[in-house]
């Protein structure tokens, strides 16, 4: 990949992971609190989010070394679990929010992906807009599987321990602990895996091959 679809990848990826990010503020004020709010974090401003490493610096390594599997964060919209109105569900709803976001963006790219030749000559269709649309569902579909993984900081362990029983509080805590260890090796060791879902997603979703 070139330095400027790499530039563009990052841009995509930046916006994306923007909305993620508001997804969860809304849900939680959505539930009763306001945290994000009243920190000026429901905007769609990406200087309120970004975070150097996570935003800028790893999606670049990743993209540039061609590696399998595309992710970053931004810095998580802060919410406060004792105000939601329901705290199971609130917290839920507020972690699934992003990556329903993120999916819900995917989707509608799809959909513009398919019809788009149907109702324009495919004469007029460039490149380039096949590049950006496929990049954007490829983006956000990356996003949003992800974030599901169980394990913190990602909204997949928010869901898990959610629904995991009082009796798992020091299983929770010392998850918590090594939660940095065991995201690098997943990363390392595992995130190709993530790989066929990506792809059959953005084929069911396109109906394109990824």
């Amino acid at each position: 990949m070139d330095a400027t679809n790499a530039i563009f990848y990052i841009l995509i990826l930046i916006m994306s992971i923007v909305v993620h990010e508001v997804s969860h503020g809304f849900m939680a004020e959505y539930f009763g609190d306001d945290t994000a709010r009243n920190a000026g974090r429901l905007t769609l401003n990406p200087l309120r989010h970004l975070d150097l490493f996570g935003s800028i610096l790893l999606p670049a390594v990743l993209i540039l070394s061609h590696a399998g599997f595309l992710f970053g964060w931004a810095k998580p919209v802060p919410y406060n679990p004792n105000n939601l109105s329901d705290r199971k569900w609130g917290t839920i709803w507020v972690a699934t929010a992003g990556v329903l976001a993120n999916f819900l963006i995917a989707i509608v790219f799809g959909i513009i992906i398919r019809l788009t030749p149907v109702i324009f000559s495919s004469l007029v269709l460039s490149s380039g807009f096949y590049f950006i649309t496929s990049a954007i569902v490829i983006v956000n579909l990356a996003l949003a599987i992800f974030n599901l993984v169980p394990i913190p900081p990602l909204d997949g362990s928010k869901i898990l321990f959610s629904f995991l029983p009082e009796s798992a509080f020091d299983f929770i805590i010392v998850y918590e602990q090594y939660s940095l260890i065991l995201l690098l090796v997943f990363i390392v060791f595992f995130s190709d895996y993530l790989y066929p879902i990506l792809a059959f997603l953005f084929h069911l979703i396109t109906g394109l091959a990824l």
